[in-house]
C-alpha cells in the first residue's frame, strides 16, 4: 500500500498543526536540506514547454529517498476558472524503488516557495529589514506575506497589482495578519522605501516589472515570477548592479532572471551561503538578488516533511498502487482467472 495524501488532507494536516508552526518546520526541513546540498542527486526538471504554459518533472534524490514533483504552469487558466500551476509529488524509498507516499503539491508548492524565500532573505537582507513591496497579487502573494511575516518578522507591506480584483481577493485573506498594509497605485510607489523587493507576476513573456531606476542601495529583490524560459520581470541592469544567488545554476540559467546574461554571467549558489562557504550579504549599501526559480530539492524537503507529519495521523489513504502477487516472480498470476474466461466480449464504448 501507498499513502494517499488528498487536498483536503493537507488542509486537515496544516489545520490541525497551525499554519505559522508548520511554515516554520518547513523552513527547518528546507534548510537542513540545503546544508547537506552536496549529498543529492540534482537535475534541472524535465519542461515539456507550449503557446500557452509548461509541465514539468522535478526529481531529486539523497541515495536514501527519492522524489520528484509533476507541475505546470499556464497564465491563462484562470480565465477558464482553473489553477496556473497544480502539481503532486511522489517519494520513494531508494533500496527498493517502492513509492512510500504521493502527494498533493499544489498547496505546499505554494507554501515551500515562500518559505525558500524567507530563507534566502534571511541570509541575504539586511538585517533590519522591515518593509516588504509585494509586486503581483496572484496566488502565491499570501503565502509570501505570511512566511515574511512568519520567519522573519516582516510586519510593513506595500503591495500592488494591475488587477483590481487580485487587490480585493489579496486584502480579504490577510485580513487576518497583524500586518501594516499599503495599497499602492503603482509600482514605483509600493517600492518607494522598500527593504525587501518581491516580484511575483504570472505573464509569460520578458516583461520589466522592475527597473534599474526603481531600485535603491541596500535593496533585497526576491525574484519569484521569472521561472521560464521568456519570463523574466528585471531590468537587465539590475542584474549588474546588484549581486545574484541562485539554487541551481544549470535550471536558472534557462529558467532565471539571468537568462538574459551571458552564460558565464557570476552567480552565487543560495546552499553556500547557508553553509559558510560564500558570503552572502557584505554590506549595507549591497544590492542582493535571490533569482528564484524553485528547485527539486526544496519539494523533496517538503514531501519528507508531509511524510513525517502524517505517521499516526489519518490524514492520508492507504491506496493499493503497487502489485503485490504472492510469488513476486508471478505477475501474470494476477490475470489468471482473467484470461480463464476466453476473449470474452470485449470492451464498450
Amino acid at each position: 500500500m501507498v499513502k494517499f495524501v488528498s487536498v483536503q488532507n493537507i488542509v486537515d494536516l496544516i489545520q490541525a498543526n497551525g499554519l505559522e508552526p508548520f511554515l516554520q518546520r518547513l523552513a527547518d526541513y528546507v534548510e537542513a536540506d540545503f546544508r547537506r546540498w552536496g549529498l543529492f542527486d540534482k537535475a534541472p526538471r524535465v519542461a515539456a514547454h507550449s503557446r500557452d504554459g509548461v509541465i514539468e518533472l522535478m526529481p531529486a534524490s539523497d541515495g536514501n529517498s527519492y522524489s520528484f514533483k509533476y507541475v505546470n504552469g499556464h497564465p491563462k487558466n484562470p480565465l477558464m476558472g482553473l489553477q496556473t500551476v497544480t502539481a503532486f509529488g511522489v517519494l520513494a524509498d531508494v533500496d527498493t524503488g517502492y513509492p512510500q507516499m504521493l502527494s498533493e503539491m499544489t498547496i505546499a508548492t505554494a507554501l515551500r516557495t515562500a518559505v525558500t524565500s524567507a530563507l534566502a532573505a534571511k541570509y541575504l537582507a539586511r538585517p533590519d529589514a522591515e518593509t516588504m513591496a509585494i509586486i503581483g497579487l496572484g496566488a502565491q502573494s499570501e503565502f509570501q506575506a505570511l512566511a515574511f511575516s512568519a520567519l522573519l518578522g516582516v510586519k510593513k507591506l506595500r503591495v500592488f497589482d494591475t488587477d483590481a480584483e487580485a487587490t480585493a481577493k489579496f486584502k480579504t485573506n490577510v485580513g487576518w495578519l497583524d500586518l501594516d498594509i499599503a495599497y499602492a497605485a503603482s509600482t514605483e510607489e509600493a517600492v518607494l522605501g522598500a527593504d525587501i523587493i518581491t516580484t511575483i507576476t504570472a505573464d509569460k513573456q520578458n516583461a520589466t516589472i522592475l527597473s534599474d531606476n526603481m531600485v535603491g542601495a541596500g535593496v533585497h529583490i526576491n525574484a519569484v515570477g521569472g521561472d521560464c524560459p521568456g519570463k523574466t520581470e528585471l531590468q537587465r541592469d539590475i542584474l549588474l548592479r546588484g549581486d545574484v544567488f541562485v539554487e541551481f545554476p544549470e535550471q536558472t540559467r534557462i529558467e532565471g532572471e539571468i537568462q538574459q546574461m551571458e552564460p558565464d554571467f557570476p552567480v552565487t549558489e543560495l546552499w553556500q551561503v547557508i553553509t559558510g562557504q560564500a558570503a552572502g550579504r557584505k554590506s549595507r549599501d549591497q544590492i542582493t538578488i535571490f533569482d528564484s526559480v524553485g528547485f527539486a530539492v526544496e519539494d523533496f524537503s517538503t514531501l519528507r516533511l508531509v511524510h513525517d507529519c502524517i505517521q499516526g495521523t489519518p490524514f492520508y489513504t492507504d491506496i493499493d498502487l503497487i502489485v503485490a502477487p504472492d510469488d513476486p516472480r508471478n505477475l501474470f498470476g494476477l490475470l489468471a482467472p482473467v484470461a480463464g474466461q476466453g476473449a470474452g466480449e470485449g470492451f464498450h464504448p
